[in-house]
């Protein structure tokens, strides 16, 4: 393990998690009330002895920084370090990252120093457990040039992901970016042979990508410096692999889910609170997820009713009902607030009794539910300000719009509260 480096890429603008990624790039996504998504594959690297993580992001990159300054620090006795490679201009090139392959690119000068044997290269906007080193172990025992991590797919879904068919030997034969109609239909497959790494798997209907790779360093640096004009790796770089090198499939079948969309956003968490067993769990003692440590005081209820939910620290809850919800760290409640299916993502601080109470006699809702608020199928953003009596509940039914000049938006039919929106008492959504 210490001769692997980790590159996790951190992804674009965001558009498709718009407008949760309006003032924080991708992996610093809060993610079930206390995490954000760049502790997932941070703690999935750290689980399976893995220390050595560069992030690779350029917008909106200050939060997730911090988070990772003040989050992940390694003993000084080991080579342990996540940081944030950001894109920056040199006198070699003056361009944005142009993709994730092209990220990865502009970086190998400082890449070379290390004294690694193998590249893997995660994406930040994922949510699974998993250990690398069978993954790894598999690149090793098949002398791979590159090998792919897959997951069966049904077929519903299948067409938002890059595909591949495998041989007897799990060799990567073709590979098919996005495929519809009858490429789609070409990239189907009827069973996986035994040896594989398919034990247990029975007639998938396709083999998706999950976008994690394992590199040889040399061949890596070869593909990067010999096609300038490929710029991202599922839609340039590994297509261009399967033809020319060796490419093998490492076949996954545990929990997996991309969140690359506000619809894929929320219905992961809201899956973190489905009973009697959510399909991911945090509570895992052995491959535990890490995160910031804050030191919040506990959650104090008041006469509130809490149904197959979620509560997270330092949350003051009067008289509300709580069902199927999540409830961020320093949430705040007020008396007959109801909540239903909601990611409720909390506050990044205490406002004190006295700028509480200013707020109230200015007429502005201080941070957190008002009183008799009902909020419903929603995402309501950190720092957000919901006046009492107010409705979020999606009246018209409306599956997209724009009402950004007014604190939220609307994306298959959920709500979601910008992160520092003011909603004024009474406002019916």
């Amino acid at each position: 393990m210490r001769k692997v480096l980790v590159l996790i890429l951190g992804g674009g603008r965001g558009t498709r998690l718009y407008p949760l990624t309006k003032l924080r790039a991708k992996p610093a996504v809060p993610l079930a009330g206390k995490y954000r998504l760049i502790d997932i594959p941070v703690s999935n690297c750290i689980n399976s002895g893995i220390q050595r993580i560069y992030v690779l992001t350029q917008f909106n990159s200050a939060s997730l920084n911090r988070h990772i300054t003040q989050t992940y620090q390694f003993s000084p006795f080991n080579e342990g370090f996540v940081e944030i490679l950001a894109a920056q201009q040199t006198p070699e090139n003056s361009n944005w990252f142009q993709g994730t392959a092209d990220a990865v690119r502009q970086y190998l000068p400082s890449l070379r120093e290390f004294k690694t044997d193998d590249f893997l290269i995660l994406s930040g906007d994922q949510l699974y457990r998993m250990d690398y080193r069978p993954l790894l172990q598999r690149h090793y025992e098949t002398n791979a040039d590159v090998t792919i991590s897959v997951t069966p797919m049904n077929a519903d879904v299948a067409t938002s992901y890059g595909l591949v068919k495998i041989d007897d030997k799990g060799r990567v034969r073709e590979f098919s970016e996005k495929p519809a109609g009858e490429a789609l239909e070409a990239m189907r497959i009827d069973k996986l042979a035994p040896g594989n790494g398919a034990e247990g798997v029975s007639r998938p209907q396709y083999l998706a990508s999950m976008g994690i790779y394992v590199f040889k360093r040399d061949v890596l640096f070869d593909l990067l410096l010999h096609n300038p004009e490929q710029t991202d790796f599922s839609r340039d770089l590994i297509p261009a692999s399967v033809k020319d090198l060796h490419v093998q499939a490492y076949l996954f079948d545990g929990y997996w889910q991309d969140i690359g969309t506000i619809a894929a956003f929320y219905r992961a968490n809201m899956e973190l609170v489905k009973q009697p067993r959510p399909l991911f769990s945090f509570y895992d003692a052995d491959d535990p997820i890490y995160s910031r440590p804050r030191f919040l005081p506990p959650t104090k209820m008041l006469n509130a009713v809490v149904e197959e939910s979620m509560v997270c620290e330092g949350c003051i809850i009067k008289g509300a009902q709580i069902r199927r919800s999540i409830i961020g760290i320093r949430s705040r409640l007020e008396n007959n607030s109801t909540l239903e299916n909601t990611l409720l993502m909390g506050a990044d601080f205490y406002q004190s009794p006295e700028k509480r109470e200013a707020d109230l006699k200015a007429g502005v809702p201080p941070i957190g539910i008002g009183a008799n608020s009902q909020i419903r199928d929603a995402i309501v953003d950190k720092n957000a300000r919901i006046g009492e009596n107010v409705k979020i509940i999606n009246v018209e039914q409306t599956q997209e719009a724009n009402m950004e000049s007014k604190g939220y938006w609307i994306s298959g039919g959920i709500v979601i509260i910008i992160k520092g929106a003011v909603i004024a008492d009474g406002t019916c959504i």
